[in-house]
């Protein structure tokens, strides 16, 4: 489903944190506007989604590459964005345990996240995600991310 075709879903809430702020009733959160992120693709059936994130000179490390803590937390966001698509009203899901494998660096510039929710249970659900820069995979992790009602 993309942003655009949001009114179909149906095992989605339209009114989860995620959909308020993709509909625009809600910003989002201060991390994710320093991250850039832009939502392109959420798919709440399947538990996916591709975000874009803009790295700034800012995240430049003395090496001259985005430090890994930002990627990280990109990886982080596109996960959790992932698995905030299939949750209701009311629920949210702190990650326990985050893992990220870089794989070459990264430069100021346009990246591309995109998340799985690849095992989903009542409570424990593991993630997945990829980023990439000029079509390249910049890093990758996995989560696990515990269901919680507020």
């Amino acid at each position: 489903m993309t942003l655009a075709d949001n009114a179909g879903r149906t095992t989605t809430d339209k009114n989860a944190l995620l959909w308020q702020m993709v509909d625009g009733r809600l910003p989002p959160p201060p991390c994710a506007q320093t991250l850039g992120l832009v939502f392109k693709d959420i798919d709440g059936e399947r538990g996916r989604v591709e975000v874009d994130f803009a790295a700034k000179a800012e995240f430049l490390n003395p090496a001259g590459h985005i430090q890994g803590g930002f990627l990280a937390a990109m990886l982080d966001d596109t996960m959790g964005l992932a698995l905030a698509a299939t949750l209701s009203a009311g629920e949210f899901a702190p990650t326990v345990n985050l893992n990220v494998q870089f794989q070459r660096p990264a430069k100021v510039g346009a990246l591309k996240g995109i998340g799985r929710v690849t095992m989903r249970g009542r409570e424990v659900c593991q993630l997945s995600a990829d980023l990439m820069q000029a079509g390249k995979i910049v890093a990758t992790a996995t989560a696990t991310a515990v269901i919680r009602r507020m």
